[in-house]
């Protein structure tokens, strides 16, 4: 018996120094990122990481106003179902969400009006970076979205997060779309 509860403790000393050098690297990428357009830039050595392009029919304010409206998420973001904002919306700006049964712990990390917007995220095991470009193009609007995604548990389920981060970044920008050129 003794030797089982040695073997679990073990295990289980193992798994939380896991989680701790996790936040550690990650806490270390974002205090001390690469040079970038970003301040923080995604990490291109996570183990998870896509992007994409969408093209809007609407004006740069109008696509500008609808995603850094963070406490309005829940109105055109299905799987958003609450939003908290730790005072007014710029750099440094806390805020947290639930998303998909998720709560997200997120800061404002780049807040360059109607050109770029970026900010990270922490949840149980994961670790993110999310950044948002916009470009106007006539009255169209170019937006491009990259993430990057760390911690024990997109290292560990590389495929199963690869695979959910590539469709919620695609459905992210086709709920962007549609709420801008609804309005």
């Amino acid at each position: 018996m003794k030797k089982v509860f040695y073997i679990l403790v073990t295990v289980a000393l193992i798994i939380a120094a896991y989680f701790f050098y996790e936040n550690y690297e990650f806490n270390k990428y974002i205090n001390n990122p690469p040079k970038s357009d970003m301040n923080i830039p995604i990490n291109e050595q996570a183990p998870v990481q896509s992007k994409g392009r969408v093209e809007i029919s609407a004006p740069i304010s109008t696509v500008w106003k609808i995603l850094t409206g963070i406490d309005k998420w829940p109105g055109w973001q299905k799987s958003v179902t609450k939003t908290t904002i730790h005072g007014e919306i710029k750099e440094a700006a806390q805020f947290e969400w639930k998303a998909d049964g998720l709560s997200f712990k997120s800061r404002v990390h780049t807040m360059v009006p109607e050109s770029k917007f970026g900010w990270t995220g922490t949840t149980l095991g994961a670790y993110a970076i999310h950044n948002w470009f916009f470009e106007s193009n006539g009255n169209k609007t170019i937006v491009r979205v990259e993430e990057s995604l760390q911690g024990v548990f997109p290292r560990l389920f590389k495929n199963y997060f690869q695979k959910n981060l590539d469709s919620g970044i695609l459905k992210n920008m086709n709920e962007l779309k549609a709420a801008s050129e609804k309005k």
